[in-house]
């Protein structure tokens, strides 16, 4: 690893939508990742085949060889990863506090609700998603 980088719990936006095309599809080989997210913007089948690799050695997708190519299946739920990138922007946009968090929301959304302290960030997860 290079100085001055840290490992993320969170993939990067493109391993991420890669996954968001795994999570749709369940299992499914490069093309159909590459389908799924040339739906927004093209993308080349390589940059897609990187993508898959990294997130198979980060232990986030499986890979099993059928035939002369590979299926891919998520080893992360949706849900887990929320809950990481929720703990992560908490972290370190609101001093560690969902409270913060939840208060900040609702400003943001013009609305004035009163709210309970949150305990926990599952409760806070829970409130978000």
């Amino acid at each position: 690893m290079k100085a001055g980088r840290t490992v993320r719990d969170i993939p990067p936006p493109l391993e991420l939508e890669c996954l968001r095309a795994l999570w749709e599809l369940g299992e499914a080989n490069v093309h159909a990742v590459r389908d799924v997210l040339c739906e927004k913007k093209p993308l080349a089948y390589t940059t897609i085949m990187t993508m898959l690799d990294r997130l198979t050695r980060k232990q986030l997708v499986a890979r099993r060889k059928v035939g002369r190519s590979f299926l891919y299946s998520p080893l992360v739920t949706r849900e887990a990863v929320r809950q990481k990138a929720v703990a992560e922007l908490v972290q370190a946009l609101f001093d560690g506090s969902p409270a913060h968090l939840l208060s900040w929301l609702q400003r943001a959304n013009g609305r004035a609700v009163e709210f309970e302290p949150l305990a926990s960030e599952q409760r806070l997860d829970a409130a978000l998603l």
